[in-house]
């Protein structure tokens, strides 16, 4: 790891690779715990595979963006420590698999060259922060909202406040009132909005899907784009401190906004104001301004042979941006997955042809902009020999999809095996829907929704049924769901659960009886009109397991007979209760409050202390076997256990002590005040369990 020092430039990034890979031997070695190793791996975008022995590495990618540079660097660590398939996320990450864990440092040393992290990838942090993929040259835009998720990610990247949370934590960036960032299911959605000729935001929180989706709470209709940091700040702060955080399936901050109401969670917020450094956080847009970039190279005139060809895929996969005379191009990727051969080309041909820049999509597309519509051709021609202009971008013929049980340790069926097998019927059978932008098919292989099934039209998640003393592969259809516009959205209804090779049957049930009598409405009017009822009935036969043939044993994507197998789902992160170990990371918190300190950051400074705080407290909560779920019970359970009984004492209560957070602006004096009293309670509960170890 020495060689690190040398070839990466940011010593923040040096310093973590190191870190590390310390951290790797330390776990080989048994110095750290299983669990507590999972956690610091997921926070570094190391994630387990359903494949024992090999990991799946998410590569964080802010809004989808990136350049033909880093895809080029993407597409070498992926040859180097991978397979060489590049797999497209609804978060707009890029995900490679079968990765050793041992060659994880380097690896982010490769990627940080040019200035791409893992960081926070994976685990109960800020997750990537999405945008609508034509933010910038979208139409309907108001502003471009590409400059305020970047400086959203740059703030929250290692910020002390989300880095050890007790679940995943997700923002989106629409780009206007279309909401294609779908802000209605995130935990803060933001839409733009201009008011009085004033750029700002219509925001909203507490959403989320999962096996219980929750549509976002208006926070409000128009918050001055100064305003955003703070404002998720605080959002993010009340959620750490009052978050569910020993029972994982309740930890997400919808259900902590369902259990204290709106009202009360916005009070919390609200009193965190004076613990943040600023009321306002001016953000600087100039680099995002800059006139579209000429192609380095001349852009070869070229003849289309097919001209009917070039045409539909003009009409389906080409669209139109605000800057006249410039056209963005939607590249329909199957479930999300292309390889590193083609990408390389792709990278070359938006460097010397274009202007150097393309976006991944939540729909796991790939989008290319800035094009002038004189070289559209050109760029027809170029992407046709990268087997790239399929049509029906963004249509119902492109199936969303999870990885499911192909390496997802809690896939229960495969959803790329059916997805690909449903874009197939379309393809071949309802070639008019590859026209159709209102339906939307997605697939999860599993309740949690990663391929965002429960939001959509028809949806399809990963289940098993039993059939007498065997089980096969299932999926349950769903149907009803879309999203609406500007912050509004409606989930989808669980109709029935079928055998999955009936899944491509049932689509066709759906789509025959929608043609056969839906009348030029629109499929979500349709279904309000007949009912969810209605649906089941149609669906019903193939619901019936008694007539399974061999067939229905194997699942999609598989030769052999299906077997249940979910293994331990790392999505969340998890929970630790091992007492030396919180002890340890107790202390951590505190040296990075010195760290910060040092650096003049007092803000960091102070939340470091206070991680310490909760840290150490909840290491002696546990020492006595008392149970805790949030940092908020934590520090009321230590003054009833500890101070109260004069087990420990205190020149104050736990509780006054802690929370002079949020009582205190973020000084220098009052950091180094707060750091000083965070070293001597950590000192004093040393001692406490030096000598409760000794009387044992």
């Amino acid at each position: 790891m020495e060689s690190f020092r040398s070839e990466i430039e940011n010593p923040i990034v040096q310093k973590e690779i190191i870190d590390l890979e310390k951290k790797i031997h330390l776990f080989r070695n048994g110095g750290i715990d299983d669990e507590r190793f999972r956690s610091l791996r997921l926070a570094r975008g190391i994630y387990g595979q359903r494949q024992e022995g090999v990991q799946m590495i998410r590569i964080k990618l802010p809004y989808g963006k990136v350049t033909s540079e880093q895809l080029v660097n993407i597409t070498n660590v992926s040859e180097k420590y991978s397979t060489g398939r590049l797999h497209i996320t609804t978060r707009q990450d890029i995900q490679i698999h079968y990765v050793s864990l041992d060659r994880t440092p380097e690896l982010w040393a490769d990627l940080a060259k040019d200035d791409i992290t893992l960081r926070e990838a994976c685990g109960n942090t800020v997750r990537n922060i999405t945008g609508s993929e034509l933010a910038g040259i979208d139409v309907n835009e108001p502003f471009d909202v590409t400059p305020y998720a970047h400086a959203m990610f740059q703030y929250l990247l290692r910020n002390p406040i989300c880095q050890e949370m007790g679940r995943k934590f997700k923002i989106s960036f629409s780009s206007s009132d279309e909401d294609t960032a779908l802000s209605y299911l995130h935990d803060l959605g933001f839409i733009p909005k201009i008011k009085d000729g004033q750029k700002g935001f219509k925001v909203v929180f507490g959403g989320g899907l999962g096996s219980q989706p929750a549509h976002a709470e208006l926070l409000s209709e128009f918050i001055p784009v100064n305003q955003i940091i703070p404002t998720a700040e605080g959002i993010i702060r009340v959620f750490d401190r009052h978050g569910e955080r020993a029972k994982r399936m309740k930890a997400r901050m919808k259900f902590l906004v369902k259990e204290i109401g709106k009202d009360a969670f916005l009070d919390l917020v609200e009193k965190e104001k004076k613990a943040i450094a600023f009321e306002t956080y001016e953000i600087d847009t100039t680099a995002f301004e800059g006139a579209i970039p000429e192609p380095l190279l001349e852009v070869p005139q070229v003849t289309i042979d097919d001209t009917e060809a070039y045409a539909a895929w003009k009409k389906s996969n080409v669209i139109a941006q605000k800057q006249k005379g410039y056209y963005a191009i939607g590249v329909k990727v199957l479930l999300g997955d292309f390889y590193i051969d083609k990408a390389r080309l792709l990278a070359d041909l938006i460097k010397n042809y274009g202007a150097n820049e393309l976006r991944f999509s939540l729909r796991q597309n790939i989008v290319i902009r800035n094009i002038k519509e004189e070289n559209l051709p050109f760029f027809y021609q170029e992407l046709a020999k990268l087997d790239m202009v399929a049509l029906g971008y963004n249509s119902t013929a492109d199936i969303t999809a999870c990885p499911g049980t192909d390496t997802c340790n809690l896939g229960i069926a495969s959803s790329t095996g059916i997805a690909e097998e449903l874009e197939k019927v379309i393809e071949a059978e309802y070639p008019q829907y590859k026209n159709n932008l209102e339906i939307e098919i997605k697939i999860s292989g599993c309740m949690n929704a990663c391929g965002q099934h429960n939001m959509s039209a028809i949806g399809f998640q990963g289940m098993s049924i039993n059939a007498g003393k065997l089980v096969a592969p299932a999926l349950q259809v769903l149907l009803g769901g879309g999203r609406l516009g500007n912050g509004e959205g409606r989930f989808a209804d669980k109709v029935i659960k079928i055998p999955s090779r009936r899944g491509p049957d049932a689509l066709r049930t759906i789509l025959n009886d929608y043609d056969a009598n839906g009348n030029g409405q629109k499929f979500l009017d349709y279904y309000d009109a007949k009912g969810e009822k209605y649906f089941y009935e149609i669906l019903k036969p193939f619901a019936d397991v008694t007539n399974l043939t061999e067939a229905d044993f194997v699942d999609w994507g598989n030769a052999d007979n299906y077997v249940k197998a979910v293994g331990v789902g790392e999505c969340a992160g998890v929970v630790i209760d091992l007492v030396a170990t919180l002890l340890f990371e107790a202390k951590d918190k505190l040296i990075f409050a010195n760290e910060s300190l040092e650096e003049g950051k007092w803000s960091d400074a102070i939340y470091h202390t206070y991680a310490g705080f909760v840290n150490g407290a909840k290491a002696l909560l546990l020492s006595e076997n008392e149970k805790t779920n949030n940092h908020a019970g934590i520090i009321d359970l230590f003054d009833t256990v500890f101070i109260e009984t004069k087990k420990i004492e205190l020149a104050t209560s736990f509780r006054e002590l802690v929370y002079q957070i949020n009582k205190n602006e973020p000084s220098e004096a009052f950091a180094k005040q707060y750091i000083q009293e965070g070293i001597a309670f950590f000192e004093t509960i040393e001692k406490y369990r030096a000598k409760d170890l000794a009387n044992a």
